[in-house]
């Protein structure tokens, strides 16, 4: 049993499950403007970062034009707070109870995520979630100048709330980029869920401490 104090956890696919439709939506997105990419592609490829730089990087590995991913961020950006808008969204099962434990248990929860603020606002405010009953910060892609894997939004979680080790802080995602910023970063603990983006033969390549089906299942490790 660790002594953990603080909480990372990602949001699509780890703590909120909104049917991938952000990589929908990005496939899509790529593919108004010409190319071919399928789901699984852009799954395996940009499963967990900041949004305009999974673009570039999706383009430079399929041999496409770089130049275009500035104007295929903005076509997926629109068409995202549409699908949003019309969207069902739903905590993956067990995670508001889990979160209400651990702010119970005086741990700090932060969700951190490659999204825009405005984006992830929209998911929170969809689950009526709110600071301070279900977590106490949220990081997103806005807040830092280097997105994931950089340790830089777990950085900024621990300084918000003045935790020095980052030995007691356990880092949870749904894709490989959300391990490694956890390793990065020095984390105690990572724990890699199978409720997201990426496959357990994934994951595994990130050698997580565990792999989890949900992030509920944490309780018992902490």
């Amino acid at each position: 049993m660790k002594n953990i104090e603080l909480l990372v956890l990602d949001m699509a696919g780890t703590t909120i499950n909104e049917d991938n439709v952000v990589y929908k939506t990005l496939t899509d997105a790529v593919n108004d403007y010409g190319y071919e990419v399928t789901l699984d592609k852009v799954l395996s490829s940009c499963a967990g970062m900041e949004k305009l730089e999974a673009i570039t990087s999706l383009l430079r590995e399929i041999k496409g034009n770089e130049d275009d991913a500035p104007a295929i961020f903005e076509n997926f950006s629109d068409q995202l707070k549409e699908a949003y808008q019309k969207l069902e969204v739903k905590p993956i099962n067990g995670t508001e109870d889990f979160l209400l434990k651990m702010k119970a248990k005086n741990k700090k929860v932060v969700l951190n995520t490659g999204y825009t603020s405005e984006i992830a606002h929209q998911l929170l405010d969809k689950l009526q979630w709110k600071e301070n009953v279900h977590f106490d910060a949220l990081i997103t892609a806005d807040d830092v100048s280097e997105s994931r894997p950089s340790p830089e939004m777990i950085h900024l979680a621990m300084k918000k709330f003045n935790i020095q080790e980052p030995g007691k802080v356990l880092k949870a995602g749904d894709s490989v980029i959300d391990i490694e910023e956890g390793k990065n970063a020095g984390c105690g603990m990572t724990v890699a869920v199978l409720s997201g983006a990426q496959s357990r033969t994934e994951l595994e390549k990130a050698a997580p401490d565990y792999i989890l089906n949900t992030i509920s299942e944490a309780e018992d490790l902490i």
